[in-house]
Order: C-alpha cells, then structure tokens, then sequence
C-alpha cells in the first residue's frame, strides 16, 4: 500500500486495513508452519504495510489533539 492511499482513509477504515492485516499476517504464520507458504517475502510486506497504517494513525492522532489544545503557557 501506499501512503497517499493511507492518507486519505478514514480513521476507522485504517482500523479496519490494520486489523485485517494483522489477520492476514496470523494465518501467514499458521501456513509457514505447516509449509503452504511459498512466498515468504509477503509476509514482511503485511508487517511493513501494518506499521505504515499505525504511523499514520498515530500522525492523525496527535495533530487531532494539537489543535484541540489550545492553552497557553
């Protein structure tokens, strides 16, 4: 996936994408144990693709929470 794809979900269908992945990625596991996995390269790029969605969550998540701090010091 790419990240302007990423940037322009929502917050919950990037929910939804991470949580499939993880998904994905479980059953990868189960498949390589029991050597139906072929290409093992996938796998990585699930774990890459969950990373990029929870920096992105994480991104939305923080600049959500700087404009509603509006105190001053």
């Amino acid at each position: 996936m790419k990240i302007t794809e990423l940037n322009q979900k929502t917050k919950e269908e990037l929910k939804k994408t991470a949580s499939d992945l993880k998904e994905k990625i479980r059953q990868f596991r189960f498949d390589l144990s029991s050597g139906k996995v072929k290409n093992v390269k996938s796998i990585r790029a699930a774990r890459k693709d969950v990373a990029r969605i929870l920096t992105i969550m994480n991104l939305k998540n923080s600049s959500s929470v700087k404009s509603t701090e509006g105190g001053s010091f």
